[in-house]
């Protein structure tokens, strides 16, 4: 078994100050995933708050202003702090350039920027959100945000901020993935988690900038009264919806895009097969990627749209789903006649595919102008956007964590401990939003502090499975932590995989590779080669 190198980026400079000025993505990507991880924590932190006020109808824990709070404080940490950033800002950062055998990426001292305004805007967005009460949701939907005396203009202010982290971290990656590719390795020859990534950093690059806009025409709004979102001046406050969504639903397949991605290293590496259909599912990224910009309006079917409009518009949501599909199809294929390990991160891309394949499904429920109009701003829209974004995003991410957790630091996890977290989340999971599917189902409104004596059964229900799922993360936390200073040597190449990552040590020296790497095979010719497994 492999020693842990003495000489890597992790004891090359020491000090807190080599860190937070480090110029190396490896120790970028990391304080990228200490951030995250640290949102992550608050995020869940307020989302059992809600479970626990919404045990039995009426006051349980807090006010009702103070649950508007709460579920606003949610909602953005989550989205804006933890998910959009989870897989390309952490993940991405440490694995991008080892993957195409670059030393690192395009603009090292760009990549150190963009952590730095992501600290200021997510600091900045924090203390406005907590110390300014904001209770709109994470949406800002005027004109509610227009009116209320909360800390609205802070608040986006630090999303404002943090958009410029998201647009940097997508320009540098277009340019390390159309420059910096190693000798051999053509664009048909990219690993799929880096398509994911270049899909993800083309709607980085376009989207953002109209988040950016729609947050400051909002501050301007309020500060010097424009009239933009304001009838009484000629506005339409449907118009901030159109601004907000056109770049809300392209973020999300900013969260989901590289969790597919991650998807097809873990099933072909595990199945120890060929990828099924490489050129397919690569191209299909690029096509989630154009549609995504188009298929905004699905969100507003009843906010008075023309009928022609939210046709359009609900077509184009069931086009969405057809690359979507070929990646189902093409990673089911990979994994038909393959000799399929279930190692921990393998267990996370079957709980992807089954949980994500439930949230694109309940998608077309919402997609569907008739069962719209029954189901819109109830709990069935929360429980699809959980199994997108929690069963999708998350459950990618935390399949790629422990993918590349032996990678990161040269350790290996307890798998008896991995496999009982994951147990736990993914039951817990389950107990959680299929309740709330039911809930919406029987007309259960989103985002309502009381309800009715009929709907507590599922409610005390889906807040006992949020207990569970959060077990399971507190003991992923731990084992995890622990395998940092106590874990076995895991060795260079422990999971028997292709892709340039696994071709230098682990953890890897400060430019990843002692020299220049040469591509001769694809990251997926299992068919071809049989590598050796280093644990």
């Amino acid at each position: 078994m492999n020693k842990i190198p003495e000489v890597n980026y992790l004891n090359a400079d020491r000090g807190i100050k080599s860190w937070l000025f480090t110029l190396d993505h490896k120790r970028i990507g990391l304080l990228y995933l200490f951030s995250i991880m640290a949102a992550f924590l608050l995020g869940g932190v307020f989302a059992i708050l809600i479970r626990l006020e919404l045990l039995g109808p009426g006051k349980d824990i807090m006010e009702a202003r103070t649950y508007n709070q709460i579920f606003t404080l949610h909602g953005a940490v989550m989205i804006f702090l933890f998910i959009i950033p989870s897989i390309p800002a952490s993940l991405g950062n440490f694995i991008l350039p080892q993957m195409i055998g670059a030393k690192d990426v395009a603009f090292p001292r760009l990549n150190l920027l963009s952590w730095w305004i992501y600290m200021f805007g997510a600091i900045f967005a924090v203390i406005s959100m907590s110390a300014g009460s904001v209770d709109t949701g994470w949406t800002f939907y005027t004109p509610y945000s227009t009116t209320t005396s909360t800390s609205v203009v802070a608040m986006t202010l630090g999303i404002f901020i943090l958009g410029f982290s998201s647009i940097f971290t997508g320009l540098n990656f277009i340019v390390t993935i159309h420059k910096m590719r190693a000798p051999g390795q053509t664009w048909f020859r990219l690993p799929l988690f880096v398509w994911g990534l270049y899909a993800t950093a083309i709607i980085q690059v376009l989207a953002t900038p109209v988040l950016g806009i729609t947050v400051l025409l909002l501050i301007l709004e309020r500060v010097a009264g424009i009239g933009i979102f304001d009838p009484a001046m000629g506005g339409d406050p449907v118009l901030f919806q159109h601004f907000f969504w056109f770049y809300s639903h392209p973020a999300v397949y900013i969260m989901i895009l590289p969790g597919m991605g991650i998807i097809s290293e873990l099933i072909s590496t595990f199945s120890q097969k060929k990828i099924f259909g490489y050129k397919a599912i690569a191209f299909s990224s690029l096509a989630i990627a154009f549609i995504s910009f188009l298929v905004w309006g699905h969100h507003m079917f009843v906010s008075g749209q023309s009928q022609l409009a939210s046709a359009i518009f609900s077509f184009l949501t069931f086009l969405v789903g057809i690359p979507s599909g070929i990646k189902i199809f093409n990673w089911l294929a990979t994994l038909y006649k393959g000799k399929i390990r279930f190692d921990t991160p393998m267990l996370y891309a079957f709980s992807f595919l089954f949980l994500f394949t439930i949230g694109g499904l309940t998608g077309m429920f919402l997609g569907t102008l008739a069962t719209d109009v029954h189901l819109h701003d109830t709990y069935f829209v929360v429980a699809h956007f959980h199994f997108v974004m929690v069963g999708g995003t998350v459950m990618a991410f935390f399949g790629g964590l422990h993918y590349w957790w032996p990678k990161f630091w040269g350790r290996m996890y307890n798998e008896i401990w991995a496999k009982i977290s994951i147990a736990f989340t993914f039951v817990g999971f389950n107990i959680t939003f299929l309740s709330q599917f039911l809930l919406g189902a029987k007309g259960m409104p989103r985002r309502y502090y009381s309800y009715l004596e009929q709907f507590q059964s599922l409610h005390g229900f889906s807040s006992f499975g949020s207990w569970i799922m959060a077990v399971g993360f507190i003991i992923m936390a731990i084992y995890l932590i622990y395998a940092v200073f106590k874990g076995p040597p895991a060795g260079d190449n422990p999971w028997g995989a292709l892709t340039f990552e696994w071709r230098t040590t682990s953890p890897p020296p400060k430019e990843n590779f002692k020299e220049t790497p040469t591509l001769t095979h694809g990251p997926y010719d299992y068919d071809k080669i049989i590598p050796k497994r280093t644990i």
